[in-house]
């Protein structure tokens, strides 16, 4: 363990600002090992993967199948 290290990340943590803080703390503690719904759909959507679909017809109606 480097203590001399940690004492370092110490001292420059407690000398920040409380916004600085804040902003701090949110990156240390982001997880984005979780994807959101929305990332996925922007993804989808910038990617243009899914384009040949708008070549195909609608065969599908609200009335088709069971209501989930």
């Amino acid at each position: 363990m480097n203590q001399k290290l940690i004492d370092s990340l110490i001292t420059v943590v407690q000398s920040l600002t409380n916004e600085e803080r804040q902003i701090f703390e949110q990156k240390l503690f982001f997880d984005d090992s979780l994807i959101s719904t929305g990332d996925i759909t922007n993804l989808a959507e910038k990617s243009h993967s899914f384009d040949f679909l708008k070549d195909e017809p609608d065969i599908y109606t609200l009335e088709d199948g069971e209501p989930i």
